[in-house]
């Protein structure tokens, strides 16, 4: 939807999104709206800046303001606690569906969660994205870095730039892991045209989390993981810069 507001059409990019949602392959963190409506951010924050670093500094900034609004709305940016199911299982699966079913699609709490929070999803990114890109000009975003050492184009990393920092600074999952997944996704839909990956499509990301949870000791939150939240776009970038989670970052692109 966010793509469309902005005249966008990203059929394979859109599409390899589908392993993120139930919160990064159905381990329940963050919504897949969310990311889904941080990469329409990130592809339109690339439209506007021929800096790509200005356009990731864009992407992050605004990506926060998508954020907020979707915990205003919901309380929460976990798809766990939202749909109350565990997906990553069978029985957690059948009963989201089953949810679906005796409500009628139009009815079904995440289809309902979607249809509402579009409007306001809409109105944060064009906020976010109104605001002065120059603040950010050497902006570095985790999950940017991941994508360019996977091959993406400056483009496709400028997209997900917003991931960083746990979604939009945010500290939840790691958005580093995030861009891979979604790499992988993306080289998936397009070696299988009109498709989108499903819940256990295996895009190769199965390893990508064998080696995240490996480096990692399961802990998924970027809070924990970098031992602190960025309170700005200016401190995440520095973070990078530094060489924070390099190593971490190489190992998923190596993936």
């Amino acid at each position: 939807m966010l793509d469309r507001e902005f005249g966008a059409t990203l059929d394979a990019h859109e599409r390899a999104l589908s392993r993120l949602a139930g919160g990064l392959a159905n381990k329940g963190h963050q919504c897949g709206m969310l990311w889904g409506a941080t990469m329409g951010v990130g592809a339109e924050a690339s439209r506007r800046c021929e800096d790509s670093e200005e356009a990731i500094g864009l992407a992050l900034a605004a990506t926060r303001q998508v954020v907020a609004s979707f915990e205003d709305h919901t309380h929460t940016v976990n798809c766990r606690e939202i749909t109350g199911r565990n997906l990553e299982t069978f029985r957690g699966m059948v009963g989201l569906m089953f949810d679906t079913l005796r409500h009628g699609m139009d009815n079904s709490p995440c289809f309902v969660l979607a249809e509402n929070w579009t409007p306001e999803a809409i109105e944060a990114a064009h906020e976010g994205l109104d605001a002065p890109a120059h603040d950010h000009q050497r902006a570095r975003s985790c999950a940017s870095e991941v994508v360019n050492k996977m091959g993406g184009a400056t483009d496709e990393a400028v997209m997900v730039a917003g991931f960083g920092g746990g979604l939009g600074l945010s500290g939840h999952a790691c958005g580093a892991l995030a861009a891979a997944m979604w790499m992988k996704g993306l080289s998936w839909s397009r070696a299988h045209p009109g498709k989108s990956p499903g819940p256990w499509t295996d895009t190769g990301d199965k390893n990508t989390l064998a080696v995240f949870s490996d480096m990692t000791s399961g802990e998924f939150s970027c809070a924990k993981i970098c031992g602190r939240r960025f309170d700005s776009v200016d401190a995440h970038s520095q973070f990078v810069a530094d060489g924070g989670c390099r190593e971490l970052i190489e190992a998923l692109a190596r993936s």
